[in-house]
């Protein structure tokens, strides 16, 4: 699996949107790896025909001035960020999930940004259809703008959270983490979600005065002193690490309770087995993702260590 700091991040381009916020976080998360960004923008693809009639001929016109068009269109925003190496392409496909991550094998990306759906506010992540699919067949992480984002002027990275729950699976996530803040010099943020009501992170308590909660609590922070001890050991400042339980009613209060700021990142982890794709989005990493108040990077793929 390619790591997240290969030569180029591909930026889906959506025509015709007031959302610019794919292009922002491309080029936040490209200024803090030193990367280039393309933006590609995925026009529809008419049916083959033997022989092509005036109809087919006047869509495929139609498809080229497009795609053209969004390029142009894709190249002045981009402009707005003058320190980020920039190009921007167009492509006729019928599925926008494979055409992007053709692009990425194209480029030996190490990145697909994309946007979140229309249904949300501002400011809220939303998973698309498309979004979906893409999280479960990419060979690389995949970052998702809330909705509306922007980073604002020379945004970097500074500081990345890690749901953490002490499993085999998360401790793989952790490390992959540790590389993603080693590579942009940021901090890292490990947090153990408990949600009283509709199960925990990690299994059910239904209420903060119980025994269970208490004792999964202490349980939860040995863990979190095993990861700082193990960020420690890979080079880590305690300046640079923070370890938190989170107890809370619901996801959102629990996304609530930690602080935000503009260089924040929410990193996940995802599997792209068939066995585990079908109930993604009823995970426990889902509902966190659809709380984030900041953009998220689904790490795909996670096996136990």
């Amino acid at each position: 699996m390619r790591t997240i700091d290969s030569p180029a991040f591909v930026v889906g381009y959506r025509p015709h949107k007031d959302d610019e916020g794919p292009l922002e976080l491309a080029c936040q998360l490209a200024r803090a790896y030193g990367s280039p960004v393309e933006a590609l923008t995925v026009v529809p693809q008419g049916w083959p025909t033997a022989v092509a009639g005036d109809t087919d001929r006047e869509f495929r016109r139609w498809a080229v001035e497009e795609g053209q068009a969004c390029a142009v269109e894709a190249l002045e925003r981009l402009a707005a960020h003058p320190d980020v190496e920039a190009t921007a392409s167009w492509v006729s496909a019928r599925s926008v999930p494979q055409a992007l991550l053709d692009r990425v094998d194209a480029l030996d990306a190490g990145l697909v940004v994309v946007g979140s759906g229309e249904e949300v506010a501002t400011g809220q992540v939303a998973v698309t259809s498309k979004t979906d699919r893409l999280l479960h067949s990419s060979p690389v992480p995949v970052a998702i703008a809330p909705r509306g984002y922007r980073a604002g002027e020379a945004a970097t990275v500074t500081r990345a959270t890690v749901a953490f729950r002490g499993d085999d699976t998360t401790w793989n996530l952790l490390d992959r983490v540790a590389g993603i803040v080693r590579e942009t010099q940021s901090s890292i943020r490990v947090v153990t979600f408990a949600i009283r009501r509709g199960g925990m992170y990690t299994s059910g308590v239904p209420r903060a005065e119980d025994p269970v909660l208490r004792s999964w609590v202490a349980r939860a922070e040995e863990e979190q002193a095993r990861a700082r001890d193990h960020l420690t050991e890979q080079g880590f400042t305690d300046d640079e690490v923070e370890c938190l339980t989170v107890v809370a009613g619901s996801w959102g209060g629990a996304m609530d309770r930690l602080d935000w700021g503009r260089g924040d990142l929410l990193v996940l982890g995802s599997s792209s087995s068939h066995r585990l794709a079908q109930v993604f989005l009823g995970s426990s990493a889902a509902k966190i993702l659809r709380h984030s108040p900041v953009p998220v990077i689904v790490v795909p793929g996670l096996t136990a260590v």
